[in-house]
């Protein structure tokens, strides 16, 4: 079965090591026959959610910025990947409002069921994701019909590029391709 796939990279920085594992996993799935749509935060209007709840009921956000494209995309994706680079043990600023902005999603008829985490961060230590992926598991927790499959974490990187040779690019392909 062919499925649709969003990928979502949230880091603001050219060449990042989180775009290099969410272009891997992009890739892994496009060569399985997956439908693969990527889509970089850097460059988007991206507006603090008010919490007016407004969009539990209309389905829709009251702010007009780009989000809410991201949010339809989302809400027809079957798989959704999402790549951030750990700030302070958790989830970089951009996703944590993207996901904020998810809260369209919360009533509606959404579609994905299988959800991925790709990390990256300066620091190795094993314990570094998981801040992280408690709030990617936090927001996957609203969703019932949706799981968190899988965390690729690719630690001992910080500027761009240091990511190359490292094996979370392949845990990040074979993750897409296993689809």
């Amino acid at each position: 079965m062919v499925k649709n796939v969003l990928v979502v990279s949230s880091s603001l920085r050219q060449g990042s090591n989180s775009e290099a594992l969410a272009a891997q996993f992009a890739r892994g799935a496009e060569e399985a026959g997956h439908k693969v749509e990527k889509i970089s935060l850097m460059g988007k209007d991206i507006r603090f959610c008010k919490g007016c709840l407004a969009c539990q009921k209309t389905g829709k956000c009251v702010i007009a910025d780009d989000a809410g494209t991201i949010v339809e995309k989302m809400l027809e994706a079957d798989v959704i990947a999402l790549a951030t680079p750990v700030y302070y043990y958790s989830v970089c600023g951009q996703l944590k409002t993207m996901l904020d902005r998810a809260n369209p999603l919360f009533s509606a008829d959404y579609r994905f069921r299988d959800i991925y985490l790709l990390a990256t961060a300066a620091e190795d230590a094993p314990e570094t994701v998981q801040g992280t992926e408690t709030v990617v598991q936090c927001w996957v927790d609203c969703f019932e019909k949706a799981a968190l499959r899988k965390t690729v974490f690719a630690g001992g990187v910080t500027n761009p590029g240091e990511i190359q040779g490292h094996a979370a690019l392949q845990a990040a392909y074979t993750a897409g391709k296993q689809l």
